[in-house]
């Protein structure tokens, strides 16, 4: 089974900057089974969407509203994944949930609040 671990929500005034982490722990045989890992994020009354992801070790996607904003990155171990919020705006309030794909199965975070005041 596998754990994520989220951190680095909080709050933020426009313009600043956050960074999020999400770690995975649990019974990985195989790191290299991590396939993707993606940032998705909820705001309030809204459909969960995706901000970010990396697949196939290096290939990366990004939502339209967050391009030349936001980066996703994996560190060396490959069990985290880093989200850097650039010029974060008041639209980018919402719940932040890391979602890893591990022998072709989802597995998804609790979720960290992140709130930029405006």
């Amino acid at each position: 089974q596998v754990q994520l671990e989220e951190s680095g929500g909080g709050l933020v005034q426009a313009g600043g900057s956050l960074r999020l982490s999400c770690e995975v722990s649990g019974s990985i045989l195989n790191i290299n089974a991590i396939t993707a890992m993606a940032w998705y994020r909820q705001a309030s009354g809204k459909q969960r969407e995706l901000v970010a992801g990396i697949y196939g070790g290096r290939n990366t996607i990004y939502a339209d509203s967050v391009k030349g904003r936001f980066t996703i990155s994996r560190d060396k171990s490959k069990k985290t994944n880093y989200l850097q919020m650039n010029s974060l705006t008041p639209e980018d309030t919402a719940v932040y949930f890391c979602k890893v794909v591990l022998y072709g199965v989802d597995s998804w975070g609790k979720g960290t609040l992140v709130t930029v005041s405006s």
